[in-house]
């Protein structure tokens, strides 16, 4: 009766340990941050900065696409260097979130469009930018450039 219970409980223990033991083995591919749209993202000190991209058919002027939220206690102006030197700022209140480049999204601040004139990058490659604020250590990272083409970013060409 003994070996039979012994028996029952090793065959439960080994199916178990079948089933499962894969994943604690296996590379998880969900554990893996990444950007699962066309932009790029970018943490700068209580800013999370999701979905990076600039819009230009010429390569010339650029409406720069993002989501900034500001995780932080302070109201922070954050500038965005492009090109040789030139850049923009923007104002993020403290736990706020400022969407560019969209349609008006419910709960967010309305920004006007930022244009980025002088970009110098065509479509289909990166545009180097420089993102920073007061207190904050910058982070530079490589920007996509998109033309009009596809409708969701038809309007959004200067």
């Amino acid at each position: 009766m003994k070996a039979r219970l012994a028996a029952s409980a090793a065959l439960a223990i080994g199916i178990a340990l079948g089933a499962s033991g894969c994943s604690m083995l296996t590379y998880q591919a969900t554990t893996e941050k990444y950007d699962a749209s066309d932009g790029v993202s970018v943490d700068v000190g209580e800013l999370d900065i999701r979905n990076v991209l600039v819009v230009s058919d010429d390569g010339v002027d650029g409406t720069l696409v993002m989501t900034v939220v500001n995780n932080g206690t302070d109201d922070v102006s954050l500038d965005v260097q492009f090109g040789g030197g030139d850049s923009q700022s923007i104002k993020v209140e403290a736990g706020s979130e400022v969407v560019l480049g969209v349609d008006e999204v419910e709960g967010t601040d309305e920004v006007e469009p930022v244009v980025l004139e002088d970009i110098d990058t065509l479509p289909g490659a990166f545009l180097p930018m420089f993102f920073e604020y007061s207190g904050a250590e910058g982070v530079e990272k490589a920007i996509p450039v998109l033309d009009g083409r596809l409708p969701e970013y038809e309007n959004l060409v200067p």
